[in-house]
């Protein structure tokens, strides 16, 4: 059963999100990847702020609208998964929950192939460093696009709603745990991307060359860019540690203001 009330779904979305931020945040600060160059603080504030704004700017907007969707879906016998009888089985939750992630994967592509589409995704590539704050650094109009790009697979694919849940959870908590700026054992790292998307793995697809850029999509499972031979382990130019990271175009941290982000994708590029 999905939590009861809206409001328990959302302490327990933001209880998982803020608890796991602490974590990371605090792993980054004893054993980080990277020596950071910018200022943290702006960073966070920049970063951070956009993730609060997008936050409240859905629950104005949209509300739970991937939630509703699953509920109107089951009750209408919409989708893929509804033409079955319980959808709760964990069998079925299995599949709409692959299903899902696969589909996030392939947005994950378009917005780096179609240029309106990109105009927007590179506000998150445009951050000099990555960390977990840069999980939450996308541009408003971006967030809302997912969020009814999302909605509409929910409509298709026909899961139920606690999968819809479990799945948007799990989403957040890898999304912050494969930008953060940890420096994973090697024997440890090598395990656990084999089924997971690390943060060595995907700090490759924010390098600013475009030829690693294109690589690694996911944002949990690897299994997608693996299967769609989109999956690298290594780089081209520089270690990790030293990876060039960001756009080409936007090196200087003052064009990368709250302001200047906000009209990034309606300036010439």
């Amino acid at each position: 059963m999905l939590p009861n009330g809206t409001i328990l779904e959302s302490l327990i979305r933001i209880g998982v999100s803020v608890g796991l931020f602490s974590l990371l945040v605090i792993l980054e600060h004893y054993r980080p990847k990277r020596t950071h160059t910018q200022k943290k603080l702006k960073r966070w504030g920049i970063n951070i702020g956009l993730g609060l704004f997008n936050n409240l700017l859905l629950r104005i907007t949209l509300g739970s609208l991937a939630i509703q969707s699953a509920l109107i879906a089951q009750e209408k016998h919409w989708g893929l998964l509804n033409q079955f009888f319980n959808t709760d089985h964990w069998g079925l939750m299995l599949a709409g929950y692959l299903l899902l992630d696969f589909a996030i994967y392939l947005q994950h592509i378009a917005s780096h192939k179609w240029h309106w589409l990109w105009r927007f995704h590179c506000v998150h590539h445009s951050d000099l460093e990555i960390d977990a704050s840069t999980a939450v650094r996308f541009h408003p109009g971006e967030i809302i696009i997912s969020m009814i790009y999302k909605s509409l697979c929910i409509v298709l694919i026909g899961p139920s709603a606690l999968t819809v849940f479990i799945f948007e959870i799990t989403l957040n908590g890898c999304a912050l745990f494969n930008h953060s700026n940890i420096a994973i054992p090697a024997s440890i790292e090598s395990r656990l991307r084999r089924v997971l998307i690390t943060p060595d793995l995907h700090r490759i697809h924010h390098s600013l060359r475009r030829i690693e850029t294109d690589s690694n999509y996911g944002f949990s499972i690897c299994c997608w860019d693996k299967l769609c031979r989109t999956y690298t382990t290594t780089t081209v130019t520089r270690p990790l540690a030293q990876l060039p990271l960001g756009l080409p175009d936007f090196r200087t941290p003052k064009k990368l203001g709250w302001i200047h982000l906000l009209a990034l994708p309606f300036r010439r590029q």
